[in-house]
């Protein structure tokens, strides 16, 4: 063989290896986008109340899950455009509406993320959450700083993923949960809580999270009808992972409330850590609440500063600054004002109502020959999308609703 040859061939297995790295990365990026510190709070506070019935929440969010993220990994891949390009394509200037609510939405939320590493911090090691705060900003700053950032983004966030699982499945394992009332449960539940289930889909595939893994995919060069398998099968594995954390989490959480433990209304799932494990598990609550605050700063940022890299090249080319400037404003409202809570409760609503505009204007550009060009979208999949855009519409009207009487 030829030195010309090995070297194509080298090349060509470093481009595997690449690609598979590049997949296997936006699977855990939307993993862990979705699982912030609303996620630990949200789960225990819905299984102290339906307890094993919560089993079925979990069971038809992930269904839901899987409807909404594989329309659209799919059809961003197919067509190699962004969510806020697909939805100008259906509906001139309905991009930058897109685009305007997620940058909003994901910069509030992302305050409540910075919190969170700051709160995980001080849980862990002690030190003042404002001071936590500021090292996970910076921390979060290098990763977007170094050369290979996408490649640096990648490998953080599967490590993050991979450790969150085993610590989460930990305290599950020493809470003792009735995992055989929890499975029957799931599948025979006392109560079915629409709002719940609503509120569940809603912190997985609201606002930009359902975009964070397409949106990397892109970036990585992946797009185009012949990646549809290995997008199929990553964004599945992304669903997996998240929803993995949730029934451990949720396992973890039944097995303390059903020894008689009430939680903190405060800080639910701290409860839940420090009653199964100790001051060891509370330490372990910390690093949790941490890498979940911190792999969401990092997806929160990411995926806001995609959404605005289409329409001017300022954006483009300095879209790694622009993503720096978004976790350092966030930081200093933070700092300065704490967790803005007027702020998030707007960033609620916004959040509600983003995934209607978004998925719903790119499932009328799946039928769009001159977007899609000859690609044949599964009724199935058209079907399952449409369900989502309606609970999802639900829930952003009924924080709306909620909303008015807070801001007057």
């Amino acid at each position: 063989m030829s030195k010309s040859n090995k070297n194509s061939e080298l090349l060509s297995v470093k481009d595997q290896k690449a690609r598979r790295r590049s997949l296997m990365g936006a699977a855990f990026l939307m993993a862990t986008s979705a699982v912030g510190p609303g996620f630990l709070t949200q789960t225990a506070v819905f299984t102290e109340t339906l307890l094993a019935s919560f089993g079925f929440v979990i069971l038809a969010s992930i269904i839901i899950d899987i409807g909404a993220q594989l329309n659209v990994w799919r059809i961003i891949t197919v067509s190699g455009l962004r969510g806020q390009e697909i939805a100008n394509k259906v509906f001139p200037g309905l991009g930058y509406v897109v685009a305007i609510f997620i940058v909003i939405g994901g910069l509030a939320f992302n305050i409540g993320n910075i919190g969170g590493t700051g709160l995980g911090i001080n849980a862990s090691l002690g030190l003042d959450p404002k001071i936590g705060a500021i090292i996970s900003a910076a921390i979060a700053i290098f990763i977007f700083l170094s050369k290979e950032a996408g490649a640096a983004m990648d490998r953080i966030v599967n490590i993050l993923g991979a450790v969150l699982v085993i610590l989460i499945a930990y305290v599950m394992f020493v809470s003792q949960p009735p995992v055989g009332d929890a499975i029957y449960r799931s599948f025979a539940p006392l109560e079915i809580d629409m709002y719940a289930i609503i509120t569940i889909v809603g912190g997985t595939v609201g606002g930009y999270i359902t975009f964070s893994g397409g949106h990397r995919l892109l970036d990585a060069g992946i797009s185009g009808k012949a990646s549809i398998p290995e997008v199929n099968k990553t964004s599945l594995i992304g669903i997996g992972v998240a929803s993995l954390v949730r029934i451990l989490l949720f396992l973890a959480v039944l097995g303390v409330v059903m020894q008689g433990v009430s939680l903190d209304p405060a800080n639910p799932a701290a409860t839940v850590f420090q009653h199964a494990a100790g001051d060891i598990g509370f330490r372990i609550f910390g690093i949790v609440l941490w890498i979940a605050g911190i792999s969401s700063v990092i997806g929160a940022a990411y995926t806001s500063v995609s959404f605005l890299r289409s329409f001017h090249a300022i954006f483009d080319k300095y879209y790694k600054y622009w993503i720096i400037g978004f976790i350092l404003f966030s930081t200093f409202v933070y700092i300065v004002i704490g967790q803005a809570a007027t702020l998030l409760v707007i960033a609620g609503a916004v959040n509600g109502l983003i995934l209607p505009l978004t998925l719903g204007s790119m499932l009328l550009a799946v039928h769009n020959k001159k977007i899609m060009g000859d690609y044949k979208h599964p009724i199935w999949l058209t079907v399952f999308g449409a369900i989502v855009v309606v609970l999802t519409a639900i829930l952003g009207i009924r924080t709306l609703i909620q909303m008015i009487p807070q801001l007057f």
